[in-house]
């Protein structure tokens, strides 16, 4: 049994450093309005007229303090995604 716990404290901190990385050339962000959601996209989308209306609306409502660590966009989750998959169509 008390081999166990190193082990299971070792995973613990390998699957933690998994969910931090991201991808060079993307960037994480948070978004939902009350349960937030991690998503990663590419840095290409932060010049997107649709995306700085996202990054004018989380500058209001956050400042340049997100709680969440990271870029936090306050909008359902459902509209970040059909606005990412339109970005992705185009």
């Amino acid at each position: 049994m008390g081999f166990r716990l190193p082990i299971i404290a070792q995973a613990k901190q390998a699957n933690r450093r998994s969910l931090s990385i991201v991808p060079k050339g993307h960037v994480a962000v948070y978004v939902g309005e009350s349960e937030r959601k991690r998503y990663v996209v590419p840095v290409a989308y932060l010049n997107h007229p649709l995306f700085q209306d996202l990054l004018s609306k989380a500058e209001e409502e956050f400042g340049f303090d997100h709680p969440m660590g990271g870029l936090t966009i306050p909008c359902r989750e459902e509209d970040f995604i059909h606005m990412t998959c339109s970005l992705n169509c185009s």
